[in-house]
């Protein structure tokens, strides 16, 4: 009796990855014996030896091979194992006396399994000679033959088919071909007339699970002679060595799982030959060969078919990689033109997307996207660039590979299916962690043939107190209408973003060892810049001095000589030698700003407001100004600059009044990261045309006989929250006052990390 069982409650993962070549039964058309070495002492055996030898399993335990085997035969096959390679006696005829006088002739197969046990699996000869060499050249030669004719790979599938089925004998001959997505399709098939064709189905990933496809790779060739016998149980259930079920994952009698010989029964299938094609390490495919009666195929014919598979298979990856060539040239060629775009350009992300061929080419993309921190660069048919800024922090919390690629991003990406009209598929290669490059393709619909319903693939149940999977019992043909993918990345497009990858980080790097010579440079130019710094407050100042009290003691001394024009010119030398050394400092003070910016600590802005206003009393008093201010914050600064940056900005409001007595105000507002910060006067004001030429170094709007100064406040003010990293302008108009504006991040910036990241945003093009 099966009843169904409620789906939640079981892990279906664990039913479909279940263990199945830890089985402890076999096919019963052979015998299996598990060897301890070096004395072939017997482990284990399959309870089938009465019948087959006529000798019980409980008398062969604990015996030796030698006890089975003619000393002859033993001889060549300890000669054999000590060769070192097992596969030289492979496969071998063996003679095993039978009850009595007869003896009975097996095809007999070594190999060691991955605990390191022996394991002999004999099956019936049905011929007592080896098909020849020159047998297995003309089967090859007759197909590669055929294949010679046709330039058309599928094709090439179809000869294969038809003459593993002409060599063999079976109702039918499938080639099944699996998909990037685990599912896999009949992409050839030979048959008899009375058979349903199962050409051009689709099947999910389900009827071949993962461990069997595992144990596909290990075991190149697989045979069920009798989908309907009763399995034969090895004695004993655990190996009394290792004290576990013995590993037949090398076996070729290991027992089917029930629920694949479920599978062939509700299929209609008597036996069974699978062949395993291989490429690069992984499945590609696999020939799969049913007979709706029992059907024993010999070992020498199983290895000519498989022998012929590998010819033909090997014919047919040519093939596919020629296919494939023009493609890939083409792309490297693309590839090539990119690479020189971008070392021309000062910016590598204009030279992906302002040239042609440009970065859609490279892929077949229809959209792409260069996502460098906050600022995204599109060209083509994208997603919106906040669709865009989750997508990529979804990729940095859950990719780790160089490339990530979907022909159906929403199964993976929900939030996908908002763009799935331009960005079903996706291909992400990642530059840094938090910059990428990313190709889009849109939605294609598309009919799928499936061999029964592919969401129906299985059921759970449940048969005396024990759970297992149950395959569908109908393959008729089963048609779905697939949306939210796009057509899929081919392997040579994935390749060539990859490629692209490598080429984009060599030029980073390398722009990264030019920004290194160039701060190397920076750091002498620097060097100098301080000397010349302290050569001007200290060798200038003297001479200056001298001039200053040289011509003051003229004029004392000689102020009766002198008339009015020589004190109006002694004056003006004085004023001179004043304003040069008024110069002087603040040249001194715009030097050290960078330096001084080392030592950051909390500072309280109040305080360095007052600070600042101390300094600035005089001034104060005289034009009867008045400051106000919000309640101000704590942030990580230098407070010597701070005071500065203050006093530097209020003076120039104080300076700059109208006719009214000056009204500032110091405002600060707690934005998301952080501080705004506002002086806010009601003078003169200042023509926006020079909101950005104020803060460059001795750049004036009025001459010194209108107000006096360098030049040089604001642009030490710029310099200080550069420092700070931070950023500051003004708005304002001619007659209405002005309000200058500077942020200081939340918590601060240490002097290596602003420098690290200041040579990044240069690297990515917003230095």
């Amino acid at each position: 009796m099966t009843i169904s069982i409620d789906l939640p409650t079981i892990n279906v993962t664990s039913l479909k990855e279940a263990p199945i070549h830890l089985y402890s039964e076999i096919q019963p058309h052979g015998v299996l014996l598990v060897l301890e070495e070096p004395d072939l002492k017997i482990l284990q055996v399959s309870n089938n030896t009465w019948s087959i030898f006529g000798i019980k399993a409980e008398d062969i335990l604990q015996k030796t091979l030698d006890d089975l085997l003619d000393s002859f035969q033993m001889e060549r096959i300890k000669t054999g194992l000590l060769a070192g390679n097992i596969e030289f006696i492979n496969p071998t005829k063996l003679w095993v006396r039978k009850k009595g006088d007869d003896y009975i002739v097996f095809d007999a197969v070594f190999h060691r399994n991955s605990e390191g046990f022996l394991v002999l699996e004999l099956e019936p000869a049905i011929t007592q000679e080896n098909i020849p060499f020159l047998s297995f050249y003309h089967l090859a030669k007759a197909s590669i033959n055929e294949l010679e004719k046709t330039a058309n790979l599928r094709d090439f599938c179809q000869i294969i088919v038809q003459e593993v089925r002409k060599v063999t004998g079976f109702d039918r001959v499938m080639l099944y071909k699996f998909d990037d997505d685990g599912h896999g399709s009949v992409v050839a098939e030979e048959k008899i007339d009375s058979l349903e064709s199962y050409l051009g189905l689709h099947y999910p990933e389900s009827d071949i699970p993962t461990p069997a496809r595992k144990l596909f790779i290990s075991n190149s060739i697989r045979v069920i002679p009798d989908a309907h016998a009763e399995p034969v149980q090895i004695v004993p259930d655990n190996n009394p060595v290792s004290d576990r079920p013995i590993d037949l994952t090398n076996s070729i009698l290991r027992s089917p799982a029930s629920c694949h010989l479920e599978y062939l029964h509700n299929m209609g299938v008597g036996a069974s030959l699978t062949i395993s094609l291989i490429k690069d390490q992984k499945l590609w495919g696999l020939i799969a060969c049913h007979h709706q009666t029992p059907k024993y195929v010999s070992y020498e014919l199983r290895k000519a078919c498989e022998f012929l598979g590998r010819v033909i298979f090997g014919e047919i990856s040519a093939r596919e990689e020629t296919e494939d060539y023009d493609y890939r040239i083409n792309l490297t060629h693309i590839q090539s033109l990119l690479v020189e775009y971008m070392s021309q350009e000062d910016n590598f992300v204009d030279g992906l997307i302002k040239h042609q061929p440009n970065l859609l080419d490279l892929t077949s993309a229809q959209g792409a996207a260069v996502c460098i921190g906050d600022n995204f660069t599109l060209i083509g048919e994208t997603p919106k660039e906040e669709d865009l800024v989750y997508l990529v922090q979804w990729l940095k919390n859950n990719v780790e590979e160089e490339v990530f690629y979907t022909d159906s991003l929403a199964q993976v990406y929900p939030d996908g299916e908002r763009f799935k009209n331009v960005a079903s598929g996706l291909l992400a290669i990642p530059i840094s962690h938090r910059n990428y490059v990313l190709w889009f393709r849109p939605e294609v619909i598309q009919t799928v043939n499936w061999g029964g319903d592919p969401h129906k693939a299985f059921e759970v149940s449940q048969s005396e107190g024990n759970v297992r999977l149950c395959p569908r019992k109908s393959f008729e043909l089963w048609k779905e209408t697939v949306r939210l993918t796009s057509l899929p990345w081919r392997a040579v497009e994935v390749k060539a973003a990859l490629e692209l990858r490598k080429a984009i980080v060599n030029i980073v790097l390398r722009q990264a060892d030019e920004l290194a010579q160039l701060a190397q440079d920076l750091e002498r130019s620097n060097a100098e810049l301080k000397k010349f710094a302290y050569v001007a407050s200290h060798d200038l100042q003297e001479p200056l001095n001298q001039v200053a009290n040289y011509v003051q003691l003229l004029e004392m001394r000689y102020e009766d000589e002198l008339d009015e024009d020589a004190k109006e010119f002694i004056n003006f030398a004085v004023e001179g030698v004043s304003l040069m050394q008024t110069l002087i400092d603040d040249v001194l003070a715009y030097s050290k700003v960078d330096t001084q910016a080392i030592a950051f600590q909390l500072t309280d802005v109040e305080k360095a407001l007052e600070r600042a206003l101390s300094n600035l009393r005089q001034r104060i008093i005289e034009t009867g100004a008045t400051i106000t201010h919000d309640p101000l914050p704590s942030v990580m600064a230098g407070s010597t600059q701070l005071m500065q940056l203050f006093q530097n900005l209020i003076a120039n409001a104080i300076k700059f009044r109208s006719e009214e007595p000056p009204r500032i105000h110091v405002g600060a507002e707690r934005l998301e990261d952080e501080w705004l910060f506002s002086v806010k006067d009601n003078g003169i004001g200042i023509d926006p045309r020079f909101s950005d030429r104020i803060f460059v170094i001795f750049q004036r709007l009025h001459t010194r006989d209108e107000y006096q100064g360098t030049g040089m406040g604001l642009a030490i003010c710029k310099k200080i929250i550069e420092c700070h990293r931070g950023r500051i302008w003004v708005e304002s108009q001619l007659g209405e006052g002005a309000t200058f504006y500077f942020t200081i991040p939340v918590g601060g910036r240490e002097r290596e990390r602003r420098n690290g990241r200041k040579t990044q945003n240069h690297l990515f093009g917003r230095g």
